[in-house]
């Protein structure tokens, strides 16, 4: 469990923050296949968040899924990468058929550990699955990981009860789940975007 002060101090961002952009594809737009999502301005913020860190020189990680069938199939449109992101640049482009960016091709630990990389923002699709999985294995493994829960979105989900919880529930649990067992530190975009404004730390 990360350091308890981490989370009560302002937000500092160090000059080699690495943004992880998790899953910004095509395939997400098949509403039919996912059903209702939270956050229409989710796609707008992880702009500006890609932004802020191509203006500051930050590293970017570029991350996409690989499934066997559905939406997010590679050779299919839907695996593309949304235009939002498309244009950018990145240090390091991962792919990945689990939920965790961590357990992807090339290594992310591995490259992280060789830059000497401590601090990890993550961003994207979706917040409670592939965005959580990777704050909750990073956090884990030790580094200090901000999660603007805005800048990312979710959908719907049914449980094994039947019952169908709504995307804005799920992304609150999340971020109360992160929050309390101090996986990362959740923050608004509007946070973050402050603290990449300012001198790196």
């Amino acid at each position: 469990m990360t350091n308890t002060s981490a989370f009560n101090a302002p937000l500092e961002l160090a000059a080699d923050a690495v943004l992880v952009v998790i899953d910004v594809q095509q395939g997400f737009e098949d509403q039919e296949y996912w059903g209702e999502r939270d956050n229409p301005e989710a796609e707008q913020r992880i702009g500006a968040v890609l932004a802020a860190w191509q203006d500051t020189g930050r590293p970017v990680v570029m991350v996409q899924h690989r499934s066997a069938s559905g939406p997010l199939t590679p050779g299919t449109p839907g695996y593309e990468l949304k235009p939002v992101v498309a244009g950018a640049s990145w240090d390091l482009h991962i792919t990945k058929t689990v939920n965790s960016a961590f357990y992807g091709t090339p290594d992310l630990h591995a490259w992280l550990q060789e830059r000497g990389a401590t601090q990890l923002v993550t961003i994207g699709i979706m917040t409670n699955a592939c965005n959580e999985t990777t704050a909750r294995m990073g956090g884990n493994l030790g580094y200090d990981v901000i999660f603007p829960i805005d800048a990312m979105h979710t959908f719907a989900m049914t449980g094994p009860d039947g019952v169908s919880i709504p995307a804005e529930e799920l992304s609150r649990a999340t971020a109360a789940a992160l929050h309390t067992m101090r996986f990362a530190k959740v923050v608004s975009t509007a946070e973050l975007l402050a603290a990449a404004a300012k001198p790196a730390a």
